[in-house]
């Protein structure tokens, strides 16, 4: 009789673990990062000839392995994993398709004013459902890489770009302009290693909480 109770004990306790885990999965947020420019798209070049196109990638692939060593990692994806051109309707699609949560676009800034520094995070000048989620998270990400990193905080802005118009329906969206390759500071901050790992790691702790 005891070992009829014990085996029925372990099947509920079975049964509670899959209960459990399922809803870890069922509520585990999807995110996509979508890692700007690749292949033939340099994007912004700086001072030194970095490209906008690697920064984010290396950015991008740090957060991929901050996440794996995390505690509770989240479900991460990338529009691209390597340097190619990925199209900017076949990037939404896939966040459409994976149905995210959350979607962030990694970009560096550039202009003919070398003075101009600091982050600036759009969200997409939209009437939807997720418009105040992704306004909050933009806000965060900004006040992070300002308190965290010490980038001057260049607000948060509305915009019409092609990503954030076709996921702004669907998930949380913004698009992060990281820095100014054309300021000599902030390219030489991306050109270091450690940096790109200190970013990531701000994007990923940002993300976390939110």
């Amino acid at each position: 009789m005891k070992k009829v109770l014990k085996s029925v004990s372990f099947v509920f306790l079975l049964l509670k673990m899959c209960i459990i885990f399922g809803q870890e999965i069922a509520t585990k947020k999807r995110i996509i990062i979508d890692v700007g420019h690749g292949g033939k798209d340099s994007g912004a070049i700086g001072i030194n000839g970095i490209q906008e196109k690697d920064i984010v990638l290396n950015i991008a692939l740090e957060i991929l392995k901050l996440n794996e060593k995390s505690e509770m990692p989240l479900d991460i994806y990338l529009t691209r994993y390597s340097d190619t051109l990925i199209s900017l309707t076949d990037r939404s699609k896939l966040s459409k398709a994976l149905e995210a949560d959350v979607f962030i676009s990694l970009h560096c800034n550039h202009s003919d004013n070398s003075n101009a520094r600091g982050i600036e995070v759009y969200v997409a000048n939209a009437t939807s459902q997720y418009i105040k989620d992704a306004t909050w998270l933009a806000f965060q990400l900004q006040a992070a890489f300002n308190k965290e990193l010490g980038f001057e905080s260049r607000g948060v802005k509305f915009a019409n770009f092609q990503v954030l118009r076709e996921t702004a329906n669907y998930c949380a969206s913004v698009l992060v302009e990281l820095g100014f390759l054309s300021n000599t500071d902030e390219n030489n901050y991306f050109s270091n290693l450690s940096n790109i790992r200190l970013s990531a790691l701000s994007i990923l702790l940002t993300i976390q909480n939110y």
